[in-house]
């Protein structure tokens, strides 16, 4: 797919030059589309992109839906066992609004959730905090890094604290930037961790670039308290 390939070969030529640079971002987080993950020469593109890149296999982190995942799950879990094997990282984007089976959570290899906004919009009333909580939980007894998207309030990440939410990504951490501006930023440092960036069709590449145009730029710390 020439788009997916573009978008995912500028993420990691950006990140190899920022690691050259001895700054030290986290991971670079790229949207596979149901379309690219299906497609027959997805693990061959990827490994030519590592190779051109330079780029080590554990600095990219791969999202992908619900509904991508369950579209034919024997199919997929061989191909994420097959990109866990070159070393990338996997993780599962806006859960809870697909098909949100909790049995794919432990059949497929995958390292992070990504907890859809809407369940942080929708944290008050308690019914909801308590939904989140147990899908928290559920995720961190399974060893998966939980993610809440939509992060745009102290209201917020204080109740996805108390949730005891690993990280968050939102405006509240951080507005768009170009890569010199995220170089800037990992320079001067945060309080925690910065990840993902996305790239919107009317700004010129984003520091960090994802394959989902729609979306606007957001990172996310981790949630740890300060003490």
């Amino acid at each position: 797919m020439p788009i997916g390939q573009w978008v995912l070969r500028g993420a990691c030529r950006q990140t190899k030059a920022w690691l050259d640079a001895d700054l030290r971002p986290e991971r670079v987080a790229v949207n596979v589309s149901a379309l690219e993950f299906r497609y027959k020469n997805l693990l061959e593109g990827l490994q030519t992109i590592l190779n051109e890149t330079g780029l080590e296999p554990r600095y990219l982190e791969l999202e992908l839906t619900e509904s991508v995942l369950m579209e034919d799950a024997e199919a997929t879990g061989a191909m994420l066992g097959a990109l866990k094997a070159m070393g990338v990282q996997l993780a599962i984007d806006d859960f809870g609004t697909g098909f949100s089976s909790l049995s794919y959570l432990t059949r497929f290899q995958i390292d992070a959730l990504k907890i859809d906004q809407s369940f942080v919009r929708a944290m008050t009333p308690d019914p909801e905090s308590v939904v989140l909580g147990a899908v928290i939980a559920m995720a961190k007894s399974l060893k998966h890094r939980v993610i809440a998207e939509g992060v745009e309030t102290p209201g917020q990440l204080a109740s996805l604290q108390d949730l005891h939410c690993g990280e968050g990504q939102g405006y509240l951490f951080q507005r768009p930037g170009d890569a010199d501006a995220f170089a800037d930023l990992l320079v001067g440092g945060l309080p925690k961790k910065i990840f993902f960036f996305y790239l919107t069709p009317a700004r010129k590449p984003l520091g960090f670039l994802g394959s989902r145009y729609s979306r606007p730029a957001m990172t996310h710390p981790s949630l740890s308290r300060s003490t």
